[in-house]
């Protein structure tokens, strides 16, 4: 489900680089439930309500865009670009 159209200022999160052939790196903010995703192309998502579970099967899933896919982007996680 994308959100609305609504342009705001990202806060600051500090993301991991991973191994990845399409993802640069990833952060998670445990208080509010917010993973950001930075692709390899620059461009930034953030996926909200994300259990802290599923971040850490994400960071040891042994491919990262694979897991992305199929349990957050088809999760039906709320997202929206940051740029």
């Amino acid at each position: 489900m994308v959100l609305g159209a609504k342009k705001r200022k990202p806060l600051p999160m500090n993301r991991i680089p991973v191994s990845s052939s399409n993802i640069l790196s990833i952060g998670y903010d445990p208080a509010s439930q917010t993973l950001e995703v930075e692709f390899n192309d620059s461009r930034l998502y953030e996926y909200l309500h994300v259990p802290a579970s599923l971040h850490r099967s994400l960071m040891q899933a042994p491919s990262k865009g694979g897991f992305l896919d199929a349990f957050i982007k088809k999760g039906g996680f709320q997202y929206r670009q940051v740029r």
